[in-house]
């Protein structure tokens, strides 16, 4: 062959897999490293794995959705009626869908989501500790893929918890999250 057509072949092929893994980039598992800042002194961290779905992806407008399970486990610090700080841990599990622009290939995302949470011990917020230690965990964000084959992500997220008024007091909890994932 002329190298015209090796140059040819080979442009071809990084376009394709190029446009293929870029449609991808949420279709492949992660781990990552959570940090969040809360309420009245209260932060957490937590180590969790997202596991795509097999359906999917589904389009909307000039993007691509598609949804991944998010799995949990941490440590969650807050202050007593006392004042006093505990530790307690977390257990997490929920749903997500993530909207990428560009049908699918942009480096940046929505997401939203929503799950079950249980702590060893009942949260605190807003002078009151909340009634259960099964909550219920809603968030919003917004992040970036990026580095080699885009395979590390970081995103900022909102995150409320609460019991959805199951059993009173139910304060709720606000936080800012910051995630670190990498694909593997």
């Amino acid at each position: 062959m002329q190298p015209k057509i090796y140059a040819g072949l080979v442009l071809a092929i990084c376009i394709t897999s190029h446009t293929v893994y870029a449609q991808d980039l949420d279709a492949r598992p992660t781990w990552y490293l959570q940090i969040a800042q809360g309420e009245e002194s209260s932060h957490a961290a937590v180590l969790g794995t997202t596991l795509p779905w097999k359906n999917g992806p589904w389009y909307l407008g000039s993007g691509q959705v598609r949804g991944h399970w998010d799995i949990w486990l941490g440590g969650w610090s807050n202050k007593d009626l006392n004042n006093h700080r505990f530790s307690t841990p977390a257990l997490g599990i929920g749903p997500s869908l993530r909207w990428r622009g560009a049908q699918g290939t942009s480096p940046w995302f929505v997401e939203a989501g929503t799950g079950i949470m249980a702590t060893g011990k009942r949260l605190y917020n807003d002078g009151q500790r909340m009634g259960t230690r099964f909550n219920f965990a809603s968030h919003v964000g917004v992040g970036m893929n990026f580095g080699h084959q885009r395979a590390h992500e970081l995103s900022l997220r909102l995150q409320h918890a609460s019991n959805a008024g199951i059993q009173n007091p139910n304060p709720g909890i606000n936080f800012v999250q910051l995630r670190y994932a990498h694909a593997f």
